[in-house]
């Protein structure tokens, strides 16, 4: 007669994927291309065996199980930042771990520039630019991957879990091995140049928003959507982009609705709002022109199913499976970023079971703060590893 599992190994198992496989880092996974022709070829089928047979037997119920039960604060959950987190000397103190220095020098063979100059000289004006801050973003995340693999080995070999912010879901998926590096770099380069294409269609902005239980936003953002329309801005646009935690969005559109929104703003309750370092509306209707090329690209590329859970922004739930990240990344460029939703599904469990660590892996600190608004218990156990 099968034993009935405890709440805490239920609990565990809700939390747990097939763990990462050692000398198969998604990260470490450089150039598609590359891999075929190796000596390592035969390596990589073992290791991608493995992670199926992995993957094939969590999915059995656990009561069939001989495992001891995962204790869910010994696993590990990363997190990547995105757009708007850059500054002009970023990774500079990334550049003493040599993992680090090799994939900027990777990546700059694939770019053919040299972005970690970028990175670390600026001017601040060319780094703003989406086509240099999304690649600068994700390959600093990146970069920062190497720092935690050095000085806390074990944060990665117990990863179960990962999540990132807009572009930092690309970062997020290149970790989990469904997507190798060389190809992400292109992808993200494809999709940073027409979301800057859209930019300069249509002059957009986003701000972060603080208001209070009282405040109708969205009536707000109707508003100063109409106002656009009868001061003559063609197919104007102003809504959520991002749900970040109670209280508190992101808002974009039109360039003409924020300054709508930001002079109105005691009539319309809205307590405070902070312009994003970005150069367009990102997460709505005004990027549509960038979904088709993203989409295009998207589908050249040889898509694995994840080796742990990796949450979308557009619903905050995990992909199941490859086919389904080819389907649902495209939607985000256009969607809301659900990261208010998105970390309630990662943290949800019962009373009494214990957090994993959560790791925030790139520029800035920004995550961790929202994670601390949206689940202050599961922020006791989070980290920076800042790039």
């Amino acid at each position: 007669m099968p034993r009935t599992p405890s709440t805490k190994m239920l609990a565990a198992r809700r939390l747990l994927r097939s763990p990462r496989i050692t000398g198969a880092l998604s990260w470490s996974r450089w150039s598609s291309d590359a891999a075929k022709a190796t000596t390592e070829s035969s390596a990589l089928s073992e290791n991608a065996e493995k992670r199926q047979q992995l993957l094939k037997e969590l999915s059995e119920p656990l009561e069939q199980k001989c495992r001891p039960a995962i204790d869910p604060k010994e696993t590990s959950v990363m997190l990547f930042p995105g757009q708007g987190t850059q500054y002009v000397g970023m990774a500079k103190d990334l550049l003493r771990f040599p993992g680090a220095r090799r994939i900027f020098e990777l990546a700059n063979e694939v770019l053919k520039y040299d972005l970690l100059k970028i990175c670390l000289e600026g001017p601040r004006e060319k780094l703003n630019r989406t086509e240099h801050a999304q690649l600068a973003v994700m390959v600093s995340s990146l970069a920062a991957l190497e720092q935690l693999r050095e000085e806390r080995p074990k944060a990665i070999e117990t990863c179960v879990a990962a999540a990132g912010f807009s572009l930092g879901e690309i970062t997020a998926l290149v970790y989990a091995d469904a997507l190798p590096f060389d190809k992400a770099l292109r992808l993200v380069q494809v999709r940073a140049t027409a979301m800057q294409v859209a930019c300069d269609q249509a002059a957009g902005a986003m701000a972060m928003t603080i208001y209070g239980p009282d405040t109708n936003l969205g009536e707000a953002c109707a508003r100063a959507q109409q106002w656009c329309l009868e001061k003559g801005v063609e197919s104007p646009y102003c809504g959520i982009a991002n749900y970040m935690y109670p209280h508190c969005k992101v808002v974009a559109g039109n360039v003409e609705a924020l300054e709508f929104l930001e002079q109105n703003a005691k009539a319309l309750k809205i307590r405070r709002m902070k312009r994003l370092a970005v150069s367009g509306a990102f997460h709505t209707p005004l990027m549509q022109s960038a979904v088709e090329p993203f989409t295009k690209a998207l589908k050249t590329v040889r898509l694995q199913d994840p080796v742990i859970r990796v949450y979308s922004n557009v619903d905050g739930k995990p992909y199941r499976h490859a086919k389904h990240i080819l389907t649902q990344l495209p939607k985000q460029i256009v969607r809301p970023v659900k990261w208010e939703q998105t970390l309630h599904e990662m943290y949800e469990r019962k009373q009494g079971v214990d957090f994993p660590r959560t790791f925030e892996c790139g520029p800035g600190k920004g995550l961790v703060q929202v994670l601390e608004k949206v689940n202050a218990k599961a922020a006791q156990s989070s980290f920076n590893v800042i790039a």
